[in-house]
């Protein structure tokens, strides 16, 4: 269980697999499809190569699996329940454990195909993945493999801005999208080396820490070197958390360059 403020940074999802033996085989299962890489390498090919915007590949998919993970462990120690083992359609945390894992590694792949409605083309494209990795990874769920499935395409089309989670593991993986944005990773999509809010606030993100709250379960910190962040924070992390099942579960604090609290959002 998280018990300390952990960075979303390219090592979160590492240190999971390390000490997981679990998401250890779920993430070499992921990464060992030719089909789901080359997915990733597509939607950065259509992302960066031909809009110019930020990563939209492997790196972002690894890191939201680490902080929906990071969500997840922080959540469940403060005694949050997940709306799959309430409701039946997972039976075990490891279940729980393939939705978010795998809905973040394949929440973007619907750019492979266009930027435009990628999140509903990303949960079509992810039916025939997931049902070619569920008998691998989790061979004893039998034929509540396709309830599992259908909670892995439902918290990837939940990523959309417009579309309101149904569950709380949709509403994990939907955060955990936006929290990737320090040093110039927004989620908020900007043009590569063009001037603007937008890039000017992506990289204004130093770091984005993670940590169990006092007065809620989820305490998001980021830190910026100028308030022009907050752009990201305003666009990006509120409605994330506003369109889910996790508001009033997460405050973010925003601190500026000399580690003062400038604002703090419930």
């Amino acid at each position: 269980m998280s018990a300390e403020r952990v960075v979303v940074d390219k090592n979160i999802l590492r240190r999971w697999v390390e000490r997981d033996a679990f998401v250890e085989l779920l993430v070499k299962t992921l990464e060992g499809d030719q089909e789901v890489m080359e997915l990733l390498h597509m939607s950065n090919v259509n992302a960066v190569l031909r809009l110019g915007y930020n990563d939209h590949g492997p790196v972002h998919a690894r890191i939201v699996a680490g902080a929906a993970l990071e969500l997840l462990s922080i959540l469940l120690s403060k005694g949050v329940g997940l709306t799959s083992l309430q409701q039946g359609t997972a039976a075990s945390l490891e279940e729980v454990k393939f939705i978010l894992v795998t809905a973040s590694y394949l929440h973007d792949i619907g750019n492979a195909v266009h930027r435009e409605n990628h999140e509903l083309l990303g949960a079509l494209l992810a039916k025939d993945i997931v049902d070619r990795l569920l008998p691998q990874v989790l061979p004893q769920s039998g034929p509540r493999r396709f309830r599992i499935r259908q909670e892995v395409l439902s918290a990837i089309y939940s990523t959309a801005m417009e579309v309101k989670p149904l569950t709380v593991e949709a509403s994990i993986v939907r955060l955990a999208d936006g929290l990737d944005m320090s040093e110039g990773r927004a989620r908020l999509p900007y043009k590569l080396g063009k001037h603007d809010m937008h890039s000017i606030s992506a990289l204004s993100i130093k770091r984005v820490e993670l940590s169990p709250g006092e007065d809620v379960p989820v305490e998001v910190t980021v830190h910026m070197s100028d308030l022009a962040g907050f752009f990201q924070v305003e666009r990006v992390l509120m409605p994330k958390i506003e369109g889910g099942k996790l508001k009033g579960l997460v405050k973010i604090k925003v601190v500026d360059q000399r580690g003062d609290k400038v604002l703090v959002l419930s």
